[in-house]
């Protein structure tokens, strides 16, 4: 029996509904977080998969599947930007299902990925695989003792972490021809009855003269919307980036507006804490995206603009964003972010504010 790779059909029929490969696709990813990474709560719902694969017009995402006499045996998920001039696509999550692995499913997976970036003219691909992090203390890089235990290790060419050479994803990563470019530490900051201590640290923080934090749910306040599209455009070339060709990211105002209007369709809900300049200017900001129907909270960007750091905005920000999270749905147990490894300053700030290790994903590329 041949293995078919080919997009996954997002819809079956007019009415828009999500199709049972879609269903099957959003199964196999919960199957393998939960192999990998002990835990499916950050895996996304069949909704929000639909919403995610709808068409978007700043950005592709393309689902790949593995087919086999019609069921479901690994996938890709593609992306890249639409502007004309971005060369880069990445490859956010690649998996087999565990029986099917060492038949070449996943370089058949990869090598349509290639085809079909290259076509787009996006010459560069990026991949993205996960490491659990190990038995590590939350004052050490995650990862690096258990890597040390099992013999040879790889290293990012910036930061401490290492994961084992003889992991899978980095074995099959190395055998396609790509180079560990950037380690991200993945943590975890439980916030169950923490209210009270949220509020007093941020009342111990000393004032941050020229700066005042406005928050909100969801929606941006109309006078924020250029600076913040300005902030979000600088997020995507100022967080550190290793040795991988991340792209700049072309953001306005109406681009807030319609990830603003996408979230909301997928059942998520966004609170944002903003550093607002004396000119009235968006100086940085944080989002916490609260997946639905899950325990579970996502930390997505956090930037303080150069022009606005050494004040102390950033654990500002943070603990802003922590008592809007307890006034909106105070259910939450825990929060996830991600932090390139070499990003000492964030690290600091969430190791204060209690996170601890959870996983690694390296970052992948092509010479």
């Amino acid at each position: 029996m041949g293995t078919e790779v080919r997009p996954i059909r997002v819809t079956d029929g007019a009415d828009g509904a999500a199709s049972a490969e879609l269903a099957a696709y959003a199964a196999l990813i919960r199957r393998i977080d939960l192999e990998r990474l002990g835990t499916d709560e950050l895996a996304r719902p069949l909704g929000e998969l639909l919403q995610a694969f709808s068409d978007d017009p700043y950005r592709v995402r393309v689902p790949l599947g593995a087919f086999e006499g019609g069921s479901l045996v690994g996938f890709a998920e593609l992306e890249w930007e639409r502007d004309d001039e971005a060369r880069t696509a990445y490859v956010a999550m690649l998996g087999v299902a565990p029986e099917r692995r060492r038949d070449g499913i996943g370089s058949a997976l990869l090598a349509e990925a290639e085809r079909i970036t290259a076509l787009a003219g996006r010459p560069t691909l990026v991949l993205s695989a996960d490491h659990p992090a190990g038995p590590v203390s939350g004052s050490e890089p995650a990862g690096s003792d258990r890597a040390d235990r099992d013999g040879d290790v790889l290293r990012a060419p910036q930061g401490d972490a290492t994961i084992p050479a003889g992991d899978a994803a980095a074995r099959f990563a190395v055998a396609h021809g790509y180079a560990l470019g950037q380690l991200d530490r993945v943590s975890v900051l439980d916030v169950v009855g923490r209210t009270d201590e949220f509020r007093s640290r941020l009342a111990a923080l000393p004032p941050s003269a020229g700066h005042r934090v406005r928050t909100w749910v969801d929606r941006a306040p109309d006078d924020l919307l250029d600076s913040l599209a300005a902030a979000h455009e600088r997020m995507s070339v100022d967080a550190p980036s290793g040795a991988i060709d991340y792209e700049l990211e072309r953001w306005d105002a109406d681009r807030v507006r319609d990830d603003e209007r996408r979230a909301a369709a997928t059942g998520r809900t966004n609170l944002t804490a903003a550093a607002v300049a004396s000119d009235g200017s968006v100086a940085g900001f944080t989002v916490l995206s609260l997946l639905a129907d899950s325990a579970a909270v996502e930390q997505w960007d956090t930037i303080v603009l150069a022009a606005h750091r050494g004040h102390r905005l950033g654990m500002r920000l943070k603990l802003e964003n922590l008592l809007l999270l307890q006034e909106t749905d105070a259910a939450r147990e825990r929060i996830y972010t991600w932090n390139a490894d070499e990003n000492e300053h964030m690290l600091a700030i969430n190791l204060d504010l209690g996170f601890r290790p959870f996983a690694l994903e390296s970052v992948w590329q092509r010479p």
